[in-house]
């Protein structure tokens, strides 16, 4: 019996630290908060989108499938709990410009010629994903048997979204295959996938409001030394011309342009700074996530028993609780009045 795979939070550092386990080199994951054509222009390249939203069991989604589309990688979801992996490994395994490593490379080439359900065996098959996946599973003291999600289960499912050749796909794991959703040009694919996110967040608005977006970029310090690199040597050439010109309002030119430069490093060097300590904070709380706190806990439990402190904090606890039990039940009641007074007012 194979290994069962673990939940995983929607978050931008565990997915780039998971995608870095596998050994993808140069891409990271950023959360949207806005579907703006500027807020995409300001991470180009985007590699793919990763949307996640409360799974219905009812939603028609009659939209045609498509098969046997050998430039195409798509897998189905076999995995239990393996959707945002797999949403994400559909999206990166289309990529022609993203160094994989030699593990997804690998799994690339042996899968390519499976059909979709086979290659999401695979998925699950393949070690080095499953346990990039599993480290991020939480201590638990007691282990229970898997069972099945219930009508009354809040369950969330991750979808892919990327461009291959001119057009851009739609690819959920759950369908029987990937979606066409149009064709672009002048890479302008984002214009393209835009509106079908969109069109699910309205269409699933009116019940639900958790939703979240997520983009595959380029390693943003990467990007910004890369573009500080280009200003350098920009500025060396402009120092070159100011140290051999003779006339004064050229100097004077190529002076305000080698201030502009140095401006603009300042800027960038601001932003490696900042994605720096982004990537200190992911690995924190990603050490606090996989961490056991178990033994601190039944320690302290133990220490506060031992000193006669447990049953008084209990007992502060309880009332707690029933504070916050009746300041609740006392706010959805005032809700209600303010509803009904609005309906005999004739409001709607």
């Amino acid at each position: 019996m194979s290994q069962g795979w673990c939940t995983v939070e929607s978050d931008p550092g565990v997915f780039t630290e998971l995608i870095e386990k596998i050994g993808v080199k140069g891409v990271q994951v950023a959360e949207l908060y806005e579907l703006s054509a500027e807020t995409m222009d300001a991470l180009k390249p985007v590699y793919g989108l990763i949307f996640l939203f409360k799974w219905v069991k009812d939603d028609k989604d009659n939209r045609a499938t498509l098969d046997n589309l050998p430039n195409v990688f798509f897998a189905k979801q076999v995995i239990s709990n393996a959707c945002a992996t797999q949403a994400i490994l559909n999206v990166l395994l289309n990529r022609q410009d993203i160094d994989l490593g030699p593990e997804l490379t690998r799994f690339k080439e042996f899968s390519s010629g499976l059909p979709a359900d086979l290659r999401g065996e695979q998925i699950g098959n393949c070690a080095p994903i499953r346990v990039a996946h599993n480290s991020f599973s939480r201590p638990e003291p007691f282990v229970f048997d898997q069972k099945a999600a219930t009508a009354d289960d809040d369950v969330y499912h991750f979808v892919g979204y990327v461009p291959v050749g001119n057009n851009v796909y739609e690819l959920d794991g759950l369908k029987s295959g990937p979606i066409l959703l149009g064709e672009f040009t002048e890479n302008k694919w984002l214009d393209v996938a835009r509106p079908a996110i969109q069109e699910r967040i309205t269409r699933y608005s009116q019940k639900e409001i958790r939703f979240n977006l997520l983009a595959l970029v380029r390693n943003r310090r990467e990007v910004y030394e890369e573009k500080k690199a280009k200003l350098s040597v920009s500025q060396k050439q402009l120092e070159e011309k100011l140290k051999n010109s003779l006339d004064s309002e050229e100097k004077k030119k190529y002076q305000g342009e080698i201030k502009e430069k140095e401006g603009e490093k300042k800027e960038l060097d601001e932003k490696i700074r900042a994605e720096v300590k982004i990537r200190e904070e992911w690995a924190s709380e990603n050490v606090r996530r996989k961490h056991n706190y178990i033994p601190f806990i039944y320690n302290l439990l133990k220490i506060l028993a031992e000193k006669g402190k447990l049953k008084e904090l209990r007992e502060e606890g309880k009332k707690e609780s029933l504070k916050r039990d009746k300041k609740n039940a006392e706010k959805k009641k005032a809700d209600a009045n303010k509803k009904n007074s609005k309906c005999s007012n004739g409001e709607r």
